[in-house]
């Protein structure tokens, strides 16, 4: 990605390009070369001059009033995510930057990941990150919720790994897994981050399709979903998912793990947890007895 000079131009470029002009009402033209909407027909669907758009897309206007940006919002036919990521790139708030610091949990959200010995539970950064996770989801996902382990690059392992053990079904499957992600890094994500500028720059040597789905500049941010994983003895289950902002943390996300209730998946993720909670037991008794041997 490397440094962006207009991640609003480049967001309104991408969009245009991708609707279609009976999208909008426009009459079907064999003669058009061009893909998606012309600057023009954005400009007149947002009512403001082609000259004053053009100035807006190449980076020369980088902070279009409050209007625009719903007109132009409007004309792209954007949804909610959409329109909110619009309106954050093209009004940012550059002072955000000097004070933020570095990704930290904070003891309060350590201890909740630790005192749920039946959730796996995880959180993670705006640029996917893990940054802690309790016991029984590293146990769900061995090697991947692990703090220091990108999520999408771990994603993409695992792609190139289950696609040759397993085909192409699995991979279309981990496909949408990894557009997933790459909305809610685009959503979530300072363009100026050079954190964010590492992981995108390096997907984008290393995956073809990265560098196609990152240049849609689709933007949705984590909410609620199935994961399947694997839990032996039971094979493949499918659990819940559900990801939430962490207050006075605005670029930390925790996220549950959960299942149906009297469904395989549950108890499979209770057989997990019971083995979890009895290696906890055993382990204080362990250390009871230690401590009365050295009594």
């Amino acid at each position: 990605m490397g440094a962006s000079a207009s991640p609003l131009g480049e967001f309104l470029r991408a969009r245009r390009k991708l609707l279609k002009p009976e999208d909008v009402g426009l009459p079907l033209d064999a003669a058009r070369r061009v893909p998606g909407l012309r600057r023009e027909e954005v400009a007149a669907r947002a009512d403001i001059s082609p000259e004053y758009y053009l100035r807006i897309e190449q980076g020369r206007d980088r902070r279009p009033s409050e209007q625009v940006v719903r007109s132009l919002a409007k004309a792209l036919l954007l949804d909610d995510d959409g329109a909110n990521y619009l309106f954050r790139v093209a009004r940012p708030l550059p002072y955000l930057r000097a004070v933020r610091e570095p990704s930290v949990v904070s003891d309060s959200v350590r201890r909740l990941l630790d005192a749920w010995t039946q959730t796996p539970a995880y959180v993670t950064d705006a640029n996917l990150d893990v940054l802690a996770a309790n016991r029984l989801a590293r146990l769900v996902s061995p090697g991947i919720l692990v703090p220091g382990t990108n999520l999408l690059e771990a994603a993409y392992d695992h792609l190139t790994m289950t696609t040759v053990m397993n085909g192409a079904d699995v991979e279309l499957e981990w496909e949408e897994t990894i557009r997933e992600y790459i909305g809610a890094l685009r959503f979530n994500g300072d363009p100026d981050d050079a954190r964010l500028q590492d992981v995108v720059g390096r997907l984008s040597s290393r995956h073809l399709s990265f560098r196609r789905i990152w240049a849609e500049h689709d933007v949705s941010p984590l909410t609620t979903g199935l994961r399947p994983v694997t839990i032996e003895p039971f094979g493949r289950v499918d659990l819940v998912w559900q990801t939430l902002g962490i207050p006075r943390s605005p670029r930390q996300f925790l996220t549950t793990y959960m299942a149906e209730p009297g469904s395989r998946s549950a108890q499979a993720l209770r057989a997990l947890s019971g083995g979890l909670e009895s290696t906890l037991v055993l382990g204080g008794r362990d250390r009871e007895s230690g401590d009365e041997r050295a009594s």
